[in-house]
């Protein structure tokens, strides 16, 4: 059987393939404290940030150190993410992240203390604080350390309270954009015959390759969340153009079900050079007052095989040219190269991307 499957084109949702506009997440920031650490916290001579950090907000809680040195070992400066759902709305949770900055070495046992957290406008959208869950950890002795997963990441389910909404009427608009997740004209276009067809009066209208947009209805009984349910259900046939992805560290070849060649004839040789090194001693003669020496001992080897010219006939299919590929006998990597020599005889009508 084919290592190479052909994918069949099928049709998918409109909600599958396209992002609506103004239904987005936005991404938060922030810096804290992570408490309770048995010993795994930050380096504070190594950490001035977690040092200046703690002493601040201890200070802020009334207890002064300033000039004092503080060496505990239970305390971990983190950086939290989060994804600020579409429409969240203030007084609901979110997950978040959370990430070692110093030199600790696990976060398993802590607490994140208070902490803001800012979108890009540099303004307060939600609050973190909660038992930080990690996945892996950390064990060690005096001359042995065992490491499972990344203890110094972790998560806290439902730890931050979301404080500002942002502000977006979808119900109000008039007008609105779907931007294809995969750009292409004749998927735009096949979108917008579907959803005029569907609504019965010209509704969409594809501006580029990327942007389809929608335009409420005169006389409609309803908004634009309501023309935005009715559509995102229709099935679409979607369109790609021809291409061949190639992740030359893995040796993965990806091509897609458009990819043709016209007819080549294709040969292939393997060079495979081989080094041994075979040191041997050589002991000096009785009473010669010679010292042992190490005498090098390489042996090189060079063995080239080539196998004639191989026709890949033009193929209709993509089957018909993974057969025509699989018939040359090579391995993956040295089909990576055929496929970019193809391509630049012109005989490949489709683009290669590497990874």
């Amino acid at each position: 059987m084919s290592p190479v499957i052909e994918a069949q084109a099928a049709a998918a949702r409109i909600k599958d393939i396209v992002d609506f506009e103004g239904i987005r997440e936005n991404q938060l920031v922030g810096y804290g404290l992570v408490v309770g650490l048995n010993g795994t916290g930050d380096s504070l001579n190594n950490s001035p940030f977690t040092k200046q950090s703690l002493q601040s907000m201890l200070e802020r809680l009334g207890v002064n150190t300033a000039g004092e040195n503080v060496r505990t070992k239970n305390v971990a400066a983190v950086m939290i993410t989060a994804n600020l759902p579409p429409f969240a709305t203030q007084g609901s949770r979110m997950d978040v992240s959370v990430a070692a900055l110093g030199d600790s070495g696990s976060l398993q046992g802590g607490t994140l203390l208070v902490t803001p957290l800012l979108g890009a406008d540099g303004e307060v959208y939600a609050i973190a604080q909660g038992p930080v869950s990690i996945n892996g950890f950390k064990a060690q002795g005096d001359s042995a350390t065992i490491i499972s997963g990344v203890p110094t990441t972790g998560r806290i389910s439902s730890g931050a309270l979301i404080e500002r909404e942002i502000e977006f009427r979808l119900g109000a608009q008039t007008s609105l954009r779907l931007a294809l997740r995969n750009p292409d004209l004749t998927t735009a276009r096949r979108i917008a015959l579907a959803v005029n067809d569907f609504i019965g009066v010209p509704t969409a209208t594809p501006e580029d390759p990327a942007t389809v947009r929608i335009t409420l209805p005169r006389g409609f009984n309803g908004n634009i969340v309501d023309l935005l349910t009715d559509i995102e259900q229709l099935m679409v046939q979607t369109d790609q153009t021809a291409k061949i992805v190639i992740d030359e560290n893995s040796g993965i070849i990806v091509m897609g079900k458009d990819v043709r060649v016209s007819s080549v004839a294709v040969a292939q040789s393997n060079l495979t050079v081989t080094i041994a090194e075979n040191p041997e001693i050589v002991q000096p003669a009785p009473f010669s007052q010679g010292v042992t020496a190490v005498e090098n001992n390489t042996q090189l080897n060079a063995n080239l095989s080539e196998t004639a010219l191989a026709v890949v006939n033009e193929s209709v299919t993509l089957q018909q040219l993974v057969d025509g590929l699989n018939a040359l006998g090579i391995s993956p990597r040295d089909l990576i190269a055929i496929l970019q020599a193809i391509k630049a005889t012109g005989a490949l009508q489709a683009e290669i991307e590497v990874l």
